[in-house]
């Protein structure tokens, strides 16, 4: 990640802004390291579009994660499966 600077006003330059992010998937699942991960938390304390997007990007993170706690159907998972073993078949072939 790249230092980032703030104009006189305080103002993020865009860029930064998108610098910032592309990380917050990682802040969110804690994949950063405790530099990154600070100056990230600094970047959101001090930027409210940056706030907003990473309070979006944790809420459907969470929604997915819960919907996704249940077991595939049964049909669906052979289905799923004889399609991969379909695939793999081509790939020995080629």
């Amino acid at each position: 990640m790249t230092t980032h600077e703030h104009d006189h006003a305080g103002a993020t330059a865009p860029s930064d802004c998108a610098d910032y992010l592309d990380q917050i998937v990682y802040f969110i699942d804690n994949e950063l390291d405790e530099a990154d991960c600070a100056a990230v938390q600094l970047h959101l304390d001090s930027c409210n579009p940056c706030l907003a997007k990473y309070d979006l990007q944790r809420t459907v993170k969470q929604i997915v994660a819960r919907s996704c706690s249940e077991p595939a159907p049964d049909e669906l998972r052979q289905r799923v499966l004889l399609r991969i073993r379909e695939v793999q078949v081509r790939i020995r072939e080629s």
